[in-house]
C-alpha cells in the first residue's frame, strides 16, 4: 500500500502566496496515471493561482474560506463546500479573497505536469490581455511578479 501523508510533503511556495503539496502526482508517493491531485492553502488577502490554462481537465475544491474563481469569461465567489469544474484548455484563476488562509484540493486528469507552475517560478506566466485572454471584467489582478 502507497500512502501519501500531507503531513510529510513539503509542497512549494509560489510569488502567488500560495503553497501547493502534491498529493497525487508529483514529488509524491503516489503516481496515478490518469489523475493528479493536491492540497493548495492561499494566503489572506490575495493569495492566488494565478490566470492560466493547461490541457486536462481538473476541479477546485474548497474546503476552507472564499476565493474570487474566474473561468473563461465568468467571475464567480465560491465558498467552502463548493466545488468548481474547469474545462481543458479554459484560462481560469482563483483568488482568496478573505482575511484568512483559503484551503482547497485541486485534481486534474490526466495525470502529468502543468506549465503554469515552472512558468510561475521562472517569472514568464502569460499576462492576462497580453499573451493570454483578458480577465473578466472587475476580477482581481493576475499576479505574475516574478519569484524573489
Amino acid at each position: 500500500m502507497i500512502i501519501a501523508d500531507l503531513s510529510q510533503i513539503a509542497g512549494w511556495r509560489y510569488p502567488a502566496r500560495r503553497k501547493t503539496q502534491n498529493v497525487v502526482g508529483g514529488a509524491s508517493p503516489i503516481a496515478a496515471t490518469h489523475f493528479a491531485m493536491g492540497f493548495v492553502t492561499l494566503d489572506p488577502d490575495g493569495g492566488q493561482v494565478p490566470w492560466h490554462n493547461q490541457q486536462q481537465e481538473e476541479v477546485y475544491f474548497v474546503l476552507e474560506g472564499e476565493a474570487e474563481m474566474c473561468l473563461g469569461a465568468e467571475k464567480q465567489i465560491l465558498h467552502s463546500g463548493q466545488a468548481a469544474y474547469i474545462p481543458s484548455g479554459v484560462f481560469h484563476q482563483i483568488t482568496n479573497i478573505g482575511s484568512t488562509a483559503m484551503k482547497m484540493i485541486y485534481c486534474y486528469g490526466p495525470a502529468g505536469d502543468v506549465a503554469h507552475w515552472r512558468q510561475e517560478l521562472e517569472g514568464t506566466l502569460p499576462r492576462a490581455g497580453v499573451e493570454a485572454p483578458p480577465l473578466p471584467a472587475g476580477a482581481r489582478p493576475q499576479c505574475t511578479d516574478k519569484p524573489a
